[in-house]
């Protein structure tokens, strides 16, 4: 009697574990001593975020916390520029690094160059935008297609993928960013020189593609009416050019498109260990994950709302990009780029 009733337990707690099975663990976020911070009082923080919206941000965590923000702002290719020089000289004097290669934040987490942290929300950030053990984070997303003046390239005559782009009808139209000089571009010659092969980029040399340095070179060019299309760029362009006017036409192409990741990291051996950690924490935070939209980019959260006109997160189609791979082969790919364009 008593093995039988043992036995029936067993199986009435086994019935109740598949019909009721055990809540998720929830994410639990890491800590923060704030008191840590505040007695810090400050934090470094280099970063290629545009220039308004840092100055912004930085107000807003100084106001909130009354921790100070030193900021240095450049482009992406020079703000790593410059923290690898310092690290190399062994002068650490940074914090918080945001730059635009995630390539390079694969290597420096793999290098133990960066602190392993998990922020509130940390869990609303897409797997492919944050490293898993949080040695970095997506502070924004950049969504890469393809964008055409509307006034000057009729609908019909829009390309409607990727490989649409190398046929000669757009010759002499196209004008695209250097992957030498822009990580996200990078990321996309990376990525296409793979599924589409190099003759891709050689046949776009011969449709006399204009290359130019980065994303804002490219919005240029199609607003001087320079080029109608742009064979890649950020949307946040077109989202700005359609507000001042511009007729910009973003086409979302049928392989899908780019989704790459802004990350920022808290650097190994910084002055201000805790202020940095709540500095990423605010960064992640409602607040400020509000303020991209609004300029045209995309949250790093996929729990908040697109760029106004825009598509969700969730409803675009997304080319997977294989960042470790990419960070491998990045000077071959930049030579072999710089081979076919020069």
């Amino acid at each position: 009697m008593t093995r039988s009733r043992s036995i029936l337990g067993a199986l009435a707690i086994l019935l109740a574990t598949v019909v009721h099975p055990p809540a998720a663990r929830a994410f639990a976020p890491d800590p923060i001593d704030m008191a840590a911070a505040k007695r810090e009082g400050k934090v470094a923080w280099y970063t290629s975020t545009p220039i308004e919206e840092a100055q912004k941000i930085g107000r807003l965590f100084e106001e909130r916390t009354g921790i100070k923000v030193e900021l240095f702002r450049s482009g992406g290719s020079a703000v790593l520029s410059r923290f690898l020089q310092e690290h190399a000289a062994g002068r650490i004097a940074t914090d918080v690094l945001t730059m635009s290669d995630s390539a390079a934040a694969v290597a420096m987490a793999r290098k133990g160059m960066l602190v392993p942290f998990k922020p509130v929300n940390f869990d609303n950030v897409p797997d492919f935008a944050k490293d898993p053990a949080g040695h970095f984070i997506a502070e924004r997303l950049n969504i890469t297609a393809i964008f055409a003046r509307g006034d000057k390239v009729r609908k019909d005559n829009m390309p409607k993928s990727w490989g649409d782009l190398a046929n000669p009808h757009y010759k002499g139209v196209l004008v695209m960013p250097d992957p030498a000089f822009t990580a996200i571009q990078l990321m996309v010659v990376g990525t296409l020189s793979k599924t589409l092969g190099w003759k891709y980029y050689e046949d776009l040399r011969r449709n006399e593609v204009m290359i130019v340095q980065g994303n804002q070179q490219v919005s240029d060019a199609l607003k001087k009416g320079e080029r109608v299309i742009a064979a890649v760029g950020t949307d946040n362009f077109a989202v700005l050019d359609r507000k001042a006017g511009f007729d910009m036409v973003t086409i979302y192409p049928a392989e899908g498109v780019f989704a790459i990741p802004t990350p920022m990291a808290i650097i190994r051996g910084g002055p201000n260990p805790n202020a940095a950690k709540a500095f990423v924490q605010f960064i992640i935070g409602d607040e400020v994950q509000t303020i991209y939209p609004a300029q045209g980019l995309y949250a790093a959260r996929a729990d908040m709302a697109p760029p106004p006109g825009s598509p969700h997160i969730k409803e675009l189609k997304l080319i997977p990009i294989d960042v470790a791979e990419i960070e491998k082969d990045s000077v071959k790919i930049k030579e072999r780029f710089a081979e076919i364009f020069q």
